[in-house]
């Protein structure tokens, strides 16, 4: 749909990616599906190898100092290959993206540089057992101590809990301030204290090394500390942005990927003497597959302009949360569709839709579920309206009886 409006340093960058998703051994998505492969490092390291991670960063520290929309479009390619190694290519993206906005020269240098060669691997430890979408509520707490912090607590859902070098993990640290003013973000290396003490099976997105780790007295270093000591509410604004966005822009991939298959499959498959793509009920799914695809990229890519135009305000927030719940709605709703297409040996293993179906149904959930981004859609959006009341026509006065005052009971 976009191809009008890419660059041709866009297209370029989109053919190296593609070249990349090319390389990918099938053998590797079996394997992770088949729980066989716990982090595929060599996948991350190609990767690296290629100059394909942390796009956005400074070249310096091995980037390409692109923007947003730039990477949205490497993100999409990257979803054809499913929600884990997606999520395991994203996540450079958001661990980098505290250390590239909030990290000191010392910290890019020790982190996000070896982080973009490929050379370490890093996790986002940000969910606890008893918190889920209750971010703020977080009970690891950060202890300061001379030079170090000691750090007690458990996370959980960690994609990397095995397979990963680093940490981010937020922490309290004023156990008296309001919760979104009591948190402190910082890095852990595996060998200061973390024990994995679960590791879970998922019902798709595998291979990952997902799981539930636990601090118990894990010395962290001062210098650690990513931004400042109880600040990491701001961090958690910042980082929402590459959380959700590389989860929006992951599901354009997939529901692409799914809604090929199934123009290719409907053109060949024939029923009562004809191709089945000449049925409506086959054909109009795929219209609305499409309609869906390209409504969700429109709102992706408008939103990647405005976050490298404006950074995070309540407006991108917005705009961030809406990219979020529709792409990963949409990719939901198209998989499913492309299975019906398919039929019954769409729900077999000879086609790769009955994965791509368990691995879709997680993305309505992680980085924030659908029903939180609702609530920050019509916070931001309410607010604002009603600063915008005093700029814009007031509709409410174009009816008949509009003065009736008297009829407009609001109490």
């Amino acid at each position: 749909m976009f191809e009008h409006l890419l660059t041709e340093n866009q297209k370029k960058l989109r053919t190296e990616v593609r070249d990349f998703v090319r390389w990918v051994p099938k053998q590797l998505l079996m394997d992770m599906d088949a729980e066989k492969v716990t982090y595929p490092r060599e996948y991350v390291q190609e990767a690296a190898r290629r100059k394909l991670l942390g796009l956005r960063f400074d070249p310096e520290f091995g980037g390409r100092g692109l923007q947003w929309q730039d990477e949205i479009i490497a993100l999409e390619e990257i979803g054809v290959l499913g929600t884990s190694l997606a999520c395991l290519y994203s996540l450079v993206s958001i661990v980098g993206e505290a250390l590239h906005f909030f990290g000191n020269d010392d910290q890019k240098r020790k982190y996000l540089k070896p982080l973009l060669e490929g050379k370490i691997f890093c996790a986002e430890a940000l969910t606890e057992p008893r918190g889920g979408s209750d971010f703020f509520g977080a009970t690891t707490v950060a202890r300061k101590e001379g030079g170090h912090y000691i750090l007690n607590g458990q996370k959980r859902f960690v994609v990397g809990a095995e397979g990963a070098d680093i940490f981010l993990v937020y922490a309290k640290t004023d156990l008296e301030a309001k919760p979104h003013k009591s948190l402190s973000v910082f890095i852990v290396e595996r060998d200061m204290g973390v024990e994995v003490k679960h590791v879970y099976g998922l019902l798709g997105t595998r291979g990952g090394g997902a799981g539930r780790i636990l601090f118990k007295d894990a010395q962290v270093p001062a210098e650690n500390l990513i931004g400042m000591e109880n600040a990491g509410g701001l961090v958690f604004y910042q980082m929402m942005i590459p959380e959700r966005m590389t989860s929006a822009a992951g599901c354009l991939g997939g529901a692409r990927a799914g809604l090929e298959l199934a123009v290719r499959y409907s053109n060949k498959r024939k029923a009562f003497g004809q191709k089945i793509r000449d049925f409506e009920a086959v054909s109009f799914k795929v219209a609305d597959g499409i309609v869906d695809l390209d409504a969700a990229q429109a709102l992706v890519h408008a939103t990647a302009r405005a976050v490298d135009e404006q950074g995070s305000t309540g407006y991108t927030r917005r705009l961030v949360s809406e990219s979020k719940r529709y792409a990963t709605e949409m990719g939901w709703r198209v998989v499913n569709n492309v299975m019906q297409v398919l039929g019954g040996i769409g729900y077999t293993n000879v086609y790769p839709v009955e994965r791509a179906l368990r691995d879709s149904r997680l993305a309505l959930i992680w980085t924030g579920t659908s029903e939180i981004m609702n609530l920050i859609i019509q916070h931001e959006y309410y607010r604002e309206v009603l600063a915008e009341s005093a700029k814009i026509r007031d509709t409410e006065m174009d009816a008949v009886n509009a003065e009736a005052a008297d009829e407009k009971i609001y109490e």
